[in-house]
């Protein structure tokens, strides 16, 4: 598996500022800029929260910092190359899930991966790991074949005189987060959506939930949260696991301390998952009877083939701040429009190097 990269501010930001080469040899229209430019990717509802798929440039305002920005590049595109990363929850909480959590995933591989458009999706499962099952891929047969090892792994029972305590949990949501996008997105062009099967709560990660919004914020990756509550009950894995993270290559255990079980508060992995989306310009959704996931899937896929891709280049910001904040909304006050919150700026490396 891979080793974890350290993040470089640089080439992290070069993801976010592309001068505008066409992507993967798809004919995509020319930005008339040379400066760099800040793409931002952006979907639009009505009241009724429909998509609404007809709007022109001249429909959007958008500043940075509070700061309007002219927008220079302006287009509906739905045939731009896709990449898409499947985080799939596999720890125990998840036991009872995980049968249509891996049924609904194949179903959306086949019905949202276009090869002739060189789509590609890869598939990770964490849970006291983090396991890359399959790579970056355009074949759905593979990541089919992927979706049939997702598996919750053993609980192991090791008692001893001073009473006994299950090895076998964990959930290492936000070093999943961290990986997929710094070491699978980064490098990548195009449209790109991680989309997260869990029930959004982490245990053991070595990353934090910060780091790990930031990571898919440099990669320029949204990310969909589909929470499934799974079992309710104290939370597997809350203690011995803090030492682990990166990729994982085997189900070892690690020889950390272990303490005696404590009653402690469950977090919300509701707002957990729904601060993720929020901030890089996803969707939380919940499973339940009235919205299988199925139909979820359905509605992330419709999303994705009908964005909006606005481009500026921004101003030299007077704060130096390194994170920018975008207000994107439309003209139209009836009408919601998602997208990202912000950016990471690239800093110049001396003197003479423009933005």
């Amino acid at each position: 598996m891979f080793a974890r990269r350290a993040i470089s501010l640089l080439c992290s930001a070069l993801i976010l500022f592309l001068p505008g080469a066409p992507l993967r040899g798809q004919q995509e229209p020319k930005i008339s800029v040379e400066a760099n430019v800040v793409r931002v990717f952006a979907t639009v509802r009505d009241k009724h929260g429909q998509i609404v798929s007809t709007l022109t440039k001249d429909d959007f305002t958008l500043d940075e910092d509070g700061r309007p920005q002219t927008i220079n590049y302006f287009a509906r595109e739905n045939d731009l190359p896709l990449t898409v990363g499947l985080l799939v929850d596999t720890s125990l909480s998840q036991r009872q899930v995980l049968d249509q959590e891996r049924s609904a995933s194949s179903s959306f591989v086949d019905h949202t991966l276009r090869e002739d458009k060189k789509d590609q999706a890869f598939l990770i499962h964490f849970d006291r790991e983090v396991e890359l099952l399959q790579d970056l891929t355009p074949s759905r047969k593979k990541l089919e074949d992927a979706l049939g090892l997702l598996e919750t792994p053993q609980q192991v029972n090791t008692s001893d005189e001073g009473g006994g305590h299950h090895r076998g949990g964990g959930t290492l949501l936000y070093d999943a987060v961290y990986l997929a996008s710094n070491d699978m997105m980064k490098k990548q062009q195009g449209r790109k959506a991680v989309i997260i099967l869990s029930d959004g709560v982490d245990r053991g990660s070595k990353e934090t939930l910060s780091t790990a919004i930031e990571s898919a914020q440099r990669a320029n990756t949204v990310v969909y949260s589909i929470l499934f509550k799974g079992e309710s009950g104290p939370r597997e894995g809350s203690h011995g696991d803090r030492d682990r993270g990166g990729w994982g290559g085997g189900h070892g255990g690690g020889g950390g301390h272990r303490y005696p079980p404590q009653q402690e508060q469950r977090p919300d992995g509701k707002k957990i998952l729904e601060r993720i989306s929020k901030e890089t310009g996803g969707r939380l959704f919940e499973v339940s009877k009235k919205q299988p996931v199925d139909q979820i899937y359905a509605q992330i896929e419709q999303e994705l083939r009908n964005q909006y891709i606005l481009g500026y280049a921004p101003e030299k910001s007077s704060s130096g701040a390194d994170y920018r904040k975008i207000h994107l909304t439309t003209k139209q006050k009836d009408l919601t429009v998602q997208a990202r919150d912000g950016y990471y700026a690239e800093q110049p490396v001396s003197s003479a190097t423009s933005q």
